[in-house]
């Protein structure tokens, strides 16, 4: 399947049951599967403030998410992005991306990103998309396992006119 092959939205949710269908995808997918975070830890990621939630949705299930932040000093920051294994390597991944571009570009210049450093699939979606690698946190989540901080950006903080929404 490709995302030319099967329709898919991007809608916002505060459901339940799509945080509960998303936290089964990232219990499932690396890097959580490596780093041994089961559905219970998963499941709290999607709590807390300032955290936008979006579900990309074909016309049969959930094909992945992301949770992003849109405040505080790492305001655009990606926290949680996921695609169903079943759809990887299809091209979601760098569309769940292109709208979180375009969402973070109407109130920040930078977009942030954490990414395990073992999980190469995901370095190598992330740097095609332009992302740089900015700094390193070692045993960030566990020890043993560093992850790696990336930005994309379209300018400073000071002076930044964000894009008009679509």
């Amino acid at each position: 399947m490709s995302p030319h092959d099967s329709p898919f939205n991007i809608e916002r949710t505060t459901n339940p049951a799509d945080f509960a269908v998303c936290a089964g995808i990232m219990a499932g997918t690396d890097p959580w599967v490596t780093l041994g975070i089961g559905y219970d830890d998963c499941l709290k990621a999607f709590g807390g403030s300032f955290r936008e939630v979006f579900i990309m949705k074909n016309e049969k299930e959930i094909i992945g998410f992301v949770i992003m932040q849109s405040q505080g000093t790492f305001r655009g920051y990606i926290q949680t992005l996921a695609i169903d294994n079943k759809y990887r390597s299809h091209g979601y991944g760098t569309q769940i991306l292109q709208f979180c571009q375009d969402r973070i570009l109407t109130y920040s210049p930078n977009i942030f990103i954490c990414v395990s450093s073992f999980n190469k699939g995901a370095i190598q979606l992330y740097t095609k998309f332009g992302f740089e690698l900015i700094g390193e946190l070692k045993d960030f989540i566990k020890p043993g396992f560093d992850e790696l901080l990336l930005r994309k950006t379209a300018g400073p903080i000071t002076g930044y006119q964000p894009k008009p929404t679509k």
